[in-house]
Protein backbone atom coordinates (compact mmCIF):
# COMPACT_ATOMS: atom_id res chain seq x y z
CA UNK A 1 0.00 0.00 0.00
CA UNK A 2 1.47 3.49 -0.83
CA UNK A 3 1.49 6.45 0.87
CA UNK A 4 -1.62 8.37 0.38
CA UNK A 5 -1.98 12.07 -0.17
CA UNK A 6 -4.40 13.33 2.48
CA UNK A 7 -5.60 16.66 2.43
CA UNK A 8 -7.35 18.02 5.08
CA UNK A 9 -9.72 20.76 6.41
CA UNK A 10 -9.52 22.85 9.79
CA UNK A 11 -13.18 21.10 10.83
CA UNK A 12 -11.52 17.79 10.17
CA UNK A 13 -8.38 18.39 12.10
CA UNK A 14 -10.57 19.49 15.30
CA UNK A 15 -12.63 16.20 14.72
CA UNK A 16 -9.88 13.78 14.21
CA UNK A 17 -7.42 15.20 17.16
CA UNK A 18 -11.25 14.94 19.38
CA UNK A 19 -11.09 11.54 18.34
CA UNK A 20 -7.67 10.51 18.75
CA UNK A 21 -5.90 7.79 17.25
CA UNK A 22 -5.68 5.49 19.48
CA UNK A 23 -8.72 3.61 17.61
CA UNK A 24 -10.52 4.35 20.95
CA UNK A 25 -14.13 4.49 20.65
CA UNK A 26 -15.58 8.05 21.69
CA UNK A 27 -19.38 8.08 22.48
CA UNK A 28 -21.02 10.71 19.85
CA UNK A 29 -21.94 13.27 22.68
CA UNK A 30 -18.76 13.54 24.17
CA UNK A 31 -17.63 14.01 20.83
CA UNK A 32 -19.93 17.07 20.31
CA UNK A 33 -19.11 18.27 23.63
CA UNK A 34 -14.76 18.66 23.06
CA UNK A 35 -15.77 19.56 19.30
CA UNK A 36 -15.41 22.75 20.99
CA UNK A 37 -17.14 26.06 18.63
CA UNK A 38 -18.11 23.88 15.25
CA UNK A 39 -21.52 24.89 14.30
CA UNK A 40 -24.08 21.86 14.11
CA UNK A 41 -24.31 21.61 10.74
CA UNK A 42 -20.65 22.16 9.82
CA UNK A 43 -20.11 19.11 12.86
CA UNK A 44 -22.79 16.98 10.97
CA UNK A 45 -20.76 17.50 7.21
CA UNK A 46 -17.35 17.08 8.20
CA UNK A 47 -18.32 13.88 10.09
CA UNK A 48 -20.17 12.60 6.95
CA UNK A 49 -17.55 13.58 4.74
CA UNK A 50 -14.56 11.87 7.36
CA UNK A 51 -16.65 8.70 7.20
CA UNK A 52 -17.98 8.77 3.66
CA UNK A 53 -13.93 8.90 2.89
CA UNK A 54 -14.02 5.69 5.42
CA UNK A 55 -11.16 7.95 7.92
CA UNK A 56 -13.16 7.50 10.77
CA UNK A 57 -15.78 4.50 11.44
CA UNK A 58 -19.42 4.34 13.66
CA UNK A 59 -21.74 2.07 14.77
CA UNK A 60 -24.46 3.97 12.82
CA UNK A 61 -24.29 4.52 8.84
CA UNK A 62 -26.27 7.72 8.88
CA UNK A 63 -25.53 10.44 10.60
CA UNK A 64 -27.80 12.69 9.32
CA UNK A 65 -29.03 15.12 12.40
CA UNK A 66 -27.39 15.79 15.78
CA UNK A 67 -29.62 13.20 17.31
CA UNK A 68 -27.88 10.68 15.45
CA UNK A 69 -24.67 11.76 16.14
CA UNK A 70 -25.52 11.74 20.35
CA UNK A 71 -26.31 7.84 19.89
CA UNK A 72 -23.61 6.96 17.77
CA UNK A 73 -20.21 5.63 18.57
CA UNK A 74 -16.96 6.90 16.43
CA UNK A 75 -13.36 6.05 16.23
CA UNK A 76 -10.48 6.50 13.68
CA UNK A 77 -9.98 3.63 11.18
CA UNK A 78 -7.01 2.10 12.12
CA UNK A 79 -6.17 1.43 8.74
CA UNK A 80 -5.44 5.27 8.32
CA UNK A 81 -4.40 6.59 11.94
CA UNK A 82 -0.91 6.72 10.57
CA UNK A 83 -1.43 8.67 7.08
CA UNK A 84 -3.77 10.67 9.14
CA UNK A 85 -1.80 11.69 12.14
CA UNK A 86 1.08 12.34 9.47
CA UNK A 87 -1.59 14.81 7.51
CA UNK A 88 -2.08 16.66 10.48
CA UNK A 89 2.20 17.48 10.92
CA UNK A 90 3.62 20.28 9.39
CA UNK A 91 5.85 18.38 6.54
CA UNK A 92 4.86 15.11 7.58
CA UNK A 93 7.05 12.19 7.23
CA UNK A 94 8.62 13.21 4.24
CA UNK A 95 10.50 15.46 5.89
CA UNK A 96 11.96 12.96 8.37
CA UNK A 97 12.73 10.81 5.49
CA UNK A 98 14.62 13.60 3.44
CA UNK A 99 16.14 14.61 6.61
CA UNK A 100 17.68 11.09 7.23
CA UNK A 101 18.74 10.34 3.64
CA UNK A 102 20.99 13.40 3.65
CA UNK A 103 23.14 12.22 6.82
CA UNK A 104 23.63 9.32 5.09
Amino acid sequence: MGEREIKLDGGEITILKTLGFSGTPMKGKILIQRSGQMVTSELLDTLSGLMSLGYVVSDKVNVQYIEDVERATFRVNPSYSRDLRDALRPGGRKKEERSRRQRN
